[in-house]
């Protein structure tokens, strides 16, 4: 797990030697461990000695029920949002180890050529406070974890990101009182969000779905939030019950 946490967005192959500074280990240790996860699949070889997560490990990830129970459930009804609006549509769910250090995880996106461009992808880890998503997810928690939540320092994405904590503990309950989460410049300049929330999902993390747009779009918050919002509940109807989907 050393060796592979050390393997990121912005650096998804690595020498030998990377891989024993990010991880702390000896280098010999790292090149037996590497032979080992070589014949496992679990890294591939690259071009100039470096290594990359193997196809193994993605074969076992979508084993996962946030693969196979919640994001195959949701494809067809993320398409059916993004063809209604035109704009990306993102899938998260709440990764909670603990309040201070939670994260939104996007397990499924889409997206096409007129799309805004984000900073989103499948997999990747974004910020509760500053996503739309995250914000919708955030509205689904009680009272003392939210408190534990907002004692800990809130990164500054944009310089519109909301960090003060009792101003995103109203933005919460805004969210809360209308059924969806919005964000405006909060995660990239420019963009606008809106993001409604799956109900409980047995076996699952909570989960949320939204949508991103350019902030001048034609496409207004009043449209966008009842598309959102049953999509939302459309979508736990299925997962809830997939016999009769």
């Amino acid at each position: 797990m050393g060796l592979l946490r050390a393997f990121t967005e912005d650096d998804p192959q690595l020498t030998a030697s990377e891989l024993a500074a990010r991880s702390g280990l000896a280098l010999s240790t790292v090149h037996r461990l590497i032979a080992m996860m070589l014949a496992e699949g679990m890294l591939a070889r690259t071009t100039g000695h470096r290594y990359a997560v193997g196809a193994r490990l993605w074969e076992i990830g979508e084993l996962s029920p946030l693969a196979a129970q919640l994001r195959e459930t949701a494809l067809p009804h993320m398409v059916r949002l993004y063809e209604a609006t035109g704009e990306n549509v993102h899938l998260a769910v709440l990764d909670d180890p603990t309040p201070a250090a939670a994260s939104a995880i996007f397990v499924g996106r889409i997206t096409g050529r007129s799309s805004v461009p984000t900073i989103s992808r499948s997999g990747g880890r974004h910020p509760l406070h500053a996503t739309g998503v995250g914000k919708a997810l955030l509205a689904t928690r009680d009272d003392v974890w939210l408190d534990d939540y907002l004692s800990a320092p809130l990164e500054l994405e944009t310089r519109l990101s909301i960090t003060d904590p009792e101003r995103l503990r109203a933005d919460i309950e805004r969210a809360r009182s209308r059924g969806y989460a919005t964000t405006r410049e909060e995660m990239t300049l420019g963009n606008f969000s809106v993001a409604a929330a799956l109900g409980a999902l047995p076996g699952l993390p909570p989960a949320a779905i939204g949508i991103v747009a350019h902030l001048g779009e034609a496409l207004d918050e009043r449209r966008l939030a009842p598309l959102v919002m049953q999509t939302a509940k459309d979508l736990t109807r299925a997962v809830r019950h997939p016999d009769s989907h």
